[in-house]
């Protein structure tokens, strides 16, 4: 009888410490969903802000999209350190994801340049194209490759409605490049993905975090009214955009080459 009573209270105390730390990764697990959410508040500040138009409120929406890009970035890291697939299995945290990220990548950045009449009247369009093949490139059962990359063009449209707001280019510059990343996204090819583990992901972040420099300075000296956007292309911001685009080279060449090195090999 003495051992027994020797051993209950330690083991009320293991069970009690067990159940402790379930309800502390169930609240961990919570809040790493919560911080994703966020992106869905960011999402309707970038609404806001499109709707409201002009020169200052894009420059605010590309600085939304910059920080809905970060906590895109972390989320995921934060949720495999969590373990919130083991912790909280009823709840599909990368579906919350994706809902954000469609909203914050592809609808907002393409409603953005209607907004800002990129491309023209005559061929907004266009636009239509990109929306419909990253919707195809979301609802791929294989966007996500088992060796960790993006399978088709990320539908980073972000990052091409920041350049082609910002850079001003001819009219059928940007048509094509709306047409060419819009076909890429059907093409299976792999892309980087930067939150996996290796050293060219590795790599990828500290140079994408030289790139979110850049870009912070371009959106801190745009211009605040459409008259000097538009005639800002001697402006030492325009040269420093122009700069910031040797992350976009980088990635884009970095993932067709691994692309190429890891294709199936044909017996010969």
């Amino acid at each position: 009888m003495a051992t027994k009573a020797a051993v209950e209270p330690e083991d009320l105390n293991q069970v009690t410490s067990r159940v402790t730390n379930r309800k502390s990764k169930i609240l961990l697990a919570w809040c790493v969903h919560l911080y994703t959410a966020i992106g869905l508040l960011v999402s309707a500040g970038i609404a806001i802000l499109i709707v409201r138009g002009g020169a200052e409120s894009f420059r605010w929406a590309f600085v939304l999209m910059l920080v809905a890009t970060i906590i895109d970035a972390t989320d995921g890291t934060f949720a495999r350190l969590i373990r919130t697939r083991e912790v909280l299995p009823m709840f599909d945290g990368r579906r919350l994801d994706d809902l954000v990220d469609f909203l914050t990548y592809s609808c907002l950045p393409l409603l953005l340049l209607w907004r800002a009449s990129i491309p023209s009247p005559g061929t907004v369009w266009v636009l239509t194209i990109p929306l419909l093949a990253s919707a195809y490139g979301f609802c791929q059962v294989a966007i996500k490759t088992d060796d960790g990359y993006f399978l088709g063009f990320p539908s980073c449209w972000n990052v091409v409605a920041f350049y082609l707001y910002v850079l001003r280019l001819p009219v059928w510059i940007s048509l094509a490049i709306l047409l060419v990343f819009a076909l890429l996204t059907f093409i299976p090819s792999r892309y980087l993905y930067p939150s996996q583990p290796g050293w060219i992901n590795r790599l990828t972040i500290l140079l994408a975090s030289i790139w979110c420099c850049l870009l912070g300075y371009v959106l801190f000296e745009m211009p605040n009214d459409d008259a000097r956007l538009a005639s800002s292309v001697e402006s030492p911001a325009y040269a420093v955009a122009l700069l910031s685009l040797f992350f976009p080279a980088y990635y884009m060449i970095m993932s067709w080459g691994l692309s190429f090195h890891l294709r199936p090999k044909k017996n010969l």
